[in-house]
């Protein structure tokens, strides 16, 4: 074995175990103890806390340092590889993953300086996963701790927002809840200017800062912070629901569409899909993702819409290769 490869060796069995005597240790990796030492000290000087028990019983353990190990990170990238470390292991999405997601988190805030191991418990108490196995939406980890934090902490909240219309505005809230819903986090808060709950996508957030103001918990007015957002987002006026007939088992189209859409069984061989979304783009990858036969009960325009793409796709096919495809 290479003194390199013994030495990443040391440092996965000191990440597995809080303590380790020093003869168990050299044991293990089938060297001396003088070595072992050597070893423990190229490890010290790549910047991991190791620290020594002298004595009869005396070993070694990897403690937290006052920074992380120059392997590698910086702090917002530490703190980023955590939450999503925690959220594969909340989601549950990936089979087989749960076990070693959750030995790589251990190991992971096992090295943690105190002020990052604060940022990332913030982020996971204060947020609400709604949708399991989506994909991880681009949001500044900065400005989820920041959130997080004043959300755990009562502390009101600063902000620039962008509307839907297109007009910043400076918002003054009192933070509640971090949600995160299909592909994009939202924040639950209570808006000191228009004295009601509102909810804001975080990447349509800039620059949230506190205010060093503190204020009581209020009670949302729904039964969970998910639910008030998924409420929000069905009111929006552009929203399209698409119901189609799905001839597919519902276990099937259940497993496949995920928490998308709403699956009522009609009989073995067909269920009722019904999906609500922005645009109609989303409801039709959605349906050539399940892979079955389906029929369109509405909207009208799912049907025109799925004929203009059928078109365009057939056009693809009538030019020689070469050619560009034009829309």
């Amino acid at each position: 074995m290479t003194t390199g490869t013994r030495t990443l060796q040391l440092l996965s069995l000191l990440q597995n175990r809080r303590y380790w005597s020093g003869v168990a240790l050299a044991a293990r990796l089938e060297v001396s103890v003088r070595t072992l030492r050597r070893d423990v000290d190229r490890l010290r000087e790549m910047g991991y806390p190791v620290e020594a028990r002298r004595g009869v019983d005396g070993g070694y353990q990897l403690a937290a340092g006052a920074a992380l190990p120059p392997l590698v990170l910086d702090d917002e990238e530490a703190v980023a590889l955590a939450v999503g470390v925690q959220a594969a292991v909340q989601a549950g999405s990936v089979a087989g993953i749960d076990e070693s997601s959750v030995r790589a988190l251990s190991k992971i805030v096992q090295v943690m300086p105190p002020r990052l191991r604060h940022r990332v418990d913030a982020l996971a108490a204060m947020t609400v996963p709604a949708t399991p196995g989506t994909a991880t939406p681009r949001v500044d980890s900065g400005v989820l701790t920041t959130i997080a934090q004043a959300c755990r902490d009562c502390e009101r909240l600063e902000f620039m927002y962008t509307a839907r219309e297109g007009e910043p505005t400076e918002r003054l809230v009192d933070p509640h809840r971090l949600v995160l819903l299909g592909r994009r986090w939202y924040l639950v808060a209570y808006d000191l200017v228009r004295f009601d709950w509102r909810t804001f996508r975080l990447d349509r957030l800039d620059g949230p800062r506190g205010t060093g103001g503190h204020f009581p918990p209020r009670s949302l007015p729904a039964g969970d912070a998910a639910g008030f957002v998924r409420d929000g987002i069905d009111k929006l006026p552009t929203r399209h629901t698409v119901e189609v007939v799905v001839h597919a088992p519902v276990a099937i189209v259940r497993d496949r569409i995920g928490p998308w859409g709403v699956v009522e069984e009609l009989d073995g061989d067909r269920c009722r899909l019904r999906m609500t979304a922005e645009s109609l783009d989303w409801p039709m990858m959605a349906l050539s993702a399940i892979g079955a036969e389906f029929d369109v009960v509405s909207p009208p325009a799912m049907v025109d819409h799925l004929r203009e793409r059928v078109d365009r796709f057939a056009r693809a096919f009538d030019r020689p290769p070469g050619r560009p495809i034009r829309g």
